[in-house]
């Protein structure tokens, strides 16, 4: 577009349009021969009326331009919220309000992300286009709640029920989400308020557990994407107006197919209520985010170090609180510290299961050191995008030095020897499956 007639366009200055024109009276039909944009979208865009209002008169076929970006003059001032250029230039033909630009977008579109509420009502009473859908699906709806708009989806709302048109409530994108899986996600309580506590739409005409392409119904979505900030009360709306868990969906329609087929109804009413009390205490990935999860297993985990540890120092049926050597001779007072109870040599600080059930004992000391190293690597794996990695892992392995010294100083002779070579060979696995896995796990963090 010439430079002169791009600042008269700026500038709103008609006076020097027209000279110009009178000078080269071809000059807008150029302007349209170069395509891009034209005179229109830049006085559309700095909002002079006189300006639109003179170059409509004079060159009507540029209101059905686009511009580089893929919009007309009519998405520009709708966009813009100029509500009297909209005016003028649906003059030139009521269609152009349905005139799509880019990702197939209609003023209209333009005017609800922006929130422009006068500028939506003029281009909804001239021409009914509320069913126009983007490329991505998404109807004013959509957009209202996508772009925070609630003055404008509150009056959508209004408009939709004058004109019998509720169903578009819902309506879903190509994710298949409808405005209220967008709002519950964007935690926007207004708009779940309006629509299912506001009295305009009647909930009969809602599709409240509706599914999108992930299979989450909008309360899924809640409980998926959990931010505290206005959950709970969210929640109870959606509870208390009938939505349902896509889980809880299944299990219903499951219910209703058997039914029919229920003859004896005593066993089969105790099968289900074993598996009610079974699926009350089994993990729901859809319910239980990450983070709650993570938290109860680190809980867990850092229980059993605490358990194996101390079991592992304080082994059942304690340890042996004196010496006893059996004397050579037949002399019972060959020790003063002998125990008349015990009839096998020990020494303090010994296990008694050892003593009596070596065999056992062992066992017990294996299974308690896999416990020990197994729940110590899952911790540090948890932990994986924790700060401070270097500090604690200097911690876990002094933990793991203290643990293996205790137990190796009550076991003496030939089990230390054992015990010692146990924990060699537990600490060099446990420290190739860090090394392996790290690489994996950490880089989350």
């Amino acid at each position: 577009m010439d430079q002169r007639l791009f600042q008269a366009a700026w500038n709103g200055d008609v006076n020097h349009l027209l000279h110009e024109i009178q000078a080269n009276p071809s000059m807008l039909h150029a302007a349209a021969l170069e395509g891009g944009e034209n005179p229109l979208h830049v006085a559309c865009l700095a909002g002079h009326l006189n300006f639109v209002a003179t170059v409509v008169n004079l060159r009507p076929q540029l209101c059905w331009e686009l511009n580089q970006d893929g919009f007309s003059p009519l998405h520009i001032a709708a966009s813009c919220g100029h509500v009297e250029i909209v005016k003028v230039l649906l003059q030139v033909h009521l269609d152009l309000c349905l005139l799509e630009g880019k990702d197939r977008k209609i003023p209209l579109h333009l005017s609800v992300a922006k929130g422009n509420v006068e500028v939506t009502k003029l281009l909804l009473s001239i021409l009914e286009s509320v069913d126009c859908t983007t490329a991505q699906g998404e109807t004013v709806l959509h957009l209202a709640v996508k772009y925070n708009q609630f003055k404008v989806f509150e009056h959508l709302i209004q408009h939709l029920k004058q004109a019998n048109k509720e169903d578009l409530l819902n309506s879903k994108d190509l994710n298949g989400n409808t405005c209220l899986h967008i709002a519950v996600y964007k935690k926007q309580y207004q708009v779940v308020d309006l629509i299912l506590n506001g009295g305009i739409i009647s909930k009969e005409k809602m599709e409240l557990n509706s599914l999108n392409k992930s299979g989450l119904t909008p309360l899924d979505t809640l409980l998926m994407f959990q931010s505290e900030i206005g959950d709970r009360e969210i929640h109870e709306i959606l509870v208390q107006s009938g939505a349902l868990k896509a889980k809880s969906l299944q299990s219903l329609e499951y219910t209703q197919e058997q039914t029919p087929n229920l003859h004896d109804t005593r066993p089969n009413h105790s099968m289900s209520r074993a598996k009610v009390v079974l699926d009350y205490f089994m993990y729901d990935k859809l319910n239980e985010p990450p983070t709650e999860v993570r938290n109860t297993l680190l809980v867990i985990l850092v229980l059993v170090v605490a358990a194996t540890y101390q079991s592992a120092l304080s082994p059942p049926r304690g340890t042996w609180q004196d010496d006893f050597r059996p004397s050579t001779s037949n002399n019972s007072s060959s020790s003063a510290t002998s125990n008349t109870n015990a009839t096998l040599p020990h020494t303090a600080g010994q296990p008694i299961m050892r003593t009596y059930k070596p065999t056992i004992y062992r066992i017990f000391l294996f299974a308690n050191f896999l416990a020990n190293n197994a729940s110590i690597f899952m911790i540090i794996v948890l932990t994986g995008g924790f700060p401070l990695q270097k500090e604690l892992h200097v911690t876990v392995v002094a933990l793991l030095v203290s643990y293996a010294a205790g137990v190796i100083g009550i076991n003496p002779g030939q089990d230390f020897n054992i015990a010692l070579k146990v924990v060699g060979i537990i600490l060099i696995v446990w420290w190739i499956m860090l090394k392996v896995c790290k690489g994996k796990l950490f880089a989350r963090g």
